[in-house]
């Protein structure tokens, strides 16, 4: 058995040798064309990366000339940070202004007495309601935490409740309206009303009221208008002012003054209401402009006997004679500057009652906490043909006006109260966006001090995308210098890459070394960033060179091979000082609109971008590189396919003619054994 040999198992005559060195002879085709698919592939992968960058860095340019450029970003200060900080959007103007905080929003928020911590809240039904708004919760009954819980899961983003410790063994329960400002008062119905009174929340008030203005005594004439009038207007007065009942009329070129009871002055929590009718009646300038300016004279008369008449001699008064020169006609006045308060040192303040001029009644609600110092208020009726119906004033407590008022306040509902610019101002939230044009104010406490709040441009940012942009570019142009060129120092320069993403890039070196497009781009960008922009004839930046950005910008003047390769270099010190002095002018050479259509069509951005553009885009320069190696890549594929299946064939005939050689070897073998064999025995007889 041990001189059995198989073919294909055994391999007495080395025939598998034999058949892979002529294999590897017939597989030399399949061999190239495996490389070239692997070429193409690193090909594809190396324009698809380059494409990655470019990209990259068109994102970067569009970023700096498009709406949302950085050179619109606006900062803002505050020196009262603790009182009043302000937001601004990229419309914002520069500017600076002054804001003080007499008092920021707050919202309701009551305490229970100190209750047993056993307490149970009864069953009922609870209503609890800020301005229109109520939560309404049926109640089982229960303990202070669970009625807490419970509420808290129905509060709306109305109301919110919670139980504080007071002292060992004690509890007090907390509520708290969650909307700011005087008109969002917390109120109490149903079984809120008598829980919040049981537990000393709240406690019963009559409201009380005060009325004056309703008798013509307590009216005085007002103080001459500072206003400069026409000439032959009638003066204010209040001698044809009519007072009947608790209403004061005042026809055209009317007006009075009340007093304010001191009662009343000593109560800043307290609101002063009236309420303004307007009328319109026949307009007094057209009977003015119809007075003679001197006095006429009727004729003297005469006397008549047939056909002789006798006149009297003319009048003779003495009057001084009509002016040469005819006055201008009055004009009619309309104005709704009707209010004025009188501060106690004398000054005057406008009360705004900009809709009295309809047909509506007008509602004035003034609270003395805006206007501390109040001594008097000024009704002038300024119009011409207007007659105002104004009710008494009446002073009250509004928190008295609700029935209750709470017994451990920890805040009670009140409006944000600011000056801007030396003008009240009165929002009922904390966040006030509709003062400053494109600037919100978020106001957080009282200021001890005037807060000057500035707006400045973001110059941080604006350098941040600059730096931005520089690395972007010096990524492509890096990436298209390997690619377009076969010098190993390029890689060797770059001291940001690891070890081994170096060694991916010298794989790729030289790779397009006999494609123009990518020298063509690389020239073509950088023409565009060394080119002027003078976007007007006063332009003072109209080059990157000129803002510390270029091939050359750094101090050291030596030469470097570094400063041939494109890359751009920044000067950061000469940056900061141009970003600070000459922002806009940056901003522009970026991007601006050279023919007033409102559309950018020139700068440094715009130009790049529509350079970048034609070879990242969807059916760009780099796409078609990419699908043309898509398309070879395949075929590569399918021919691989067809040599690896005529490889297969070969390697096996290969193999069927070689076992037949060693089985027909085999079977001379064994036919010469058994001649010898045969000799041998015939000899040995």
């Amino acid at each position: 058995m041990a001189g059995i040999s198989i073919p294909g198992v055994t391999d007495k005559y080395k025939t598998n040798e034999t058949v892979e060195k002529l294999m590897q002879i017939e597989r030399i085709p399949l061999t190239r064309e495996q490389q070239t698919l692997e070429t193409y592939k690193k090909q594809q992968d190396a324009w698809r990366d380059v494409n990655r960058k470019v990209s990259s860095l068109r994102d970067s340019v569009k970023s700096l000339y498009s709406f949302e450029n950085p050179f619109n970003n606006k900062l803002t200060s505050s020196t009262e940070e603790y009182a009043v900080t302000a937001t601004a959007t990229r419309n914002a103007t520069y500017d600076t202004f002054n804001i003080d905080v007499i008092q920021a929003a707050t919202a309701d928020r009551f305490l229970t007495a100190e209750l047993d911590e056993d307490t149970k809240v009864p069953a009922g039904t609870y209503t609890y309601k800020i301005a229109d708004k109520t939560v309404t919760m049926r109640w089982k009954g229960g303990s202070l935490q669970e009625f807490s819980d419970s509420l808290n899961r129905r509060g709306n983003n109305l109301i919110k409740t919670r139980v504080i410790g007071a002292t060992r063994g004690k509890k007090t329960l907390a509520i708290e309206s969650l909307k700011t400002g005087e008109a969002n008062k917390l109120s109490f119905e149903d079984d809120a009303k008598t829980f919040a009174e049981t537990t000393g929340m709240i406690i019963k008030v009559k409201p009380k009221t005060i009325s004056f203005g309703t008798a013509r005594s307590e009216l005085s004439a007002p103080p001459e208008d500072k206003i400069s009038e026409q000439r032959r207007m009638p003066a204010i007065s209040m001698k044809d002012i009519q007072v009947s009942g608790e209403t004061i009329t005042v026809p055209p070129r009317a007006g009075y003054k009340i007093s304010i009871p001191d009662s009343v002055k000593e109560m800043p929590n307290y609101h002063l209401t009236l309420t303004i009718m307007q009328k319109d009646t026949p307009d007094i300038t057209v009977s003015l402009n119809k007075t003679p300016v001197a006095p006429v004279f009727p004729e003297s008369g005469s006397a008549s006997f047939r056909d002789v008449t006798i006149r009297n001699a003319p009048v003779d008064a003495s009057l001084p004679p009509e002016p040469a020169v005819k006055p201008e006609p009055l004009d009619p006045i309309e104005t709704s500057s009707v209010l004025f308060a009188v501060m106690n040192d004398g000054s005057e303040k406008l009360i705004p009652t900009d809709s009295i001029l309809t047909d509506s009644e007008t509602k004035i609600d003034l609270n003395l906490s805006d206007y501390r110092g109040i001594d008097a208020l000024i009704f002038r009726n300024r119009n011409t043909g207007k007659t105002f119906t104004v009710s008494s004033t009446e002073a009250f407590n509004p928190n008295e006006n609700l029935g209750f008022i709470p017994q451990h306040p920890i805040t009670t509902a009140g409006d944000a109260i600011i000056k801007y610019e030396g003008i009240t101002i009165r929002r009922p939230e904390n966040t006030i966006d509709d003062v400053v044009p494109e600037v919100t104010l978020n106001i957080l406490d009282k200021t001890e001090k005037t807060a000057k709040i500035s707006v400045k441009p973001d110059v941080e940012s604006a350098k941040d995308a600059l730096i931005t942009f520089v690395g972007k570019y010096n990524q492509a142009i890096g990436q298209i210098n390997i690619l377009s060129q076969n010098k190993p120092e390029l890689i060797d320069e770059m001291d940001y890459l690891t070890d081994e993403e170096k060694k991916a890039q010298r794989e790729k070196l030289g790779m397009f070394l006999s494609d123009s497009s990518l020298n063509t781009l690389k020239s073509n960008v950088q023409a565009i960033t060394q080119a002027r922009y003078p976007f007007n004839e006063n332009a003072e930046i109209t080059m990157l060179s000129q803002i510390g950005i270029a091939t050359n910008a750094s101090s050291y003047s030596g030469y470097t091979p570094s400063k041939l390769r494109g890359y751009l270099e920044i000067d950061e010190k000469k940056l900061d000082a141009e970003l600070e002095k000459h922002l806009e002018d940056i901003k522009n050479i970026f991007g601006y609109d050279t023919d007033g259509d409102l559309i950018i069509d020139s700068g440094i951005g715009y130009k790049l971008d529509k350079q970048l553009t034609a070879y990242v885009q969807t059916g760009g320069i780099f796409a078609l590189k990419t699908s043309g190696l898509d398309t070879k890549i395949k075929a590569s594929e399918q021919k691989i396919t067809r040599l690896e299946s005529q490889m297969e064939q070969k390697e096996a005939d290969l193999r069927n003619k070689y076992g037949q050689m060693e089985g027909a070897l085999n079977s001379l073998e064994n036919q010469q054994t058994t001649i010898s064999n045969f000799s041998n025995r015939g000899n040995k007889e």
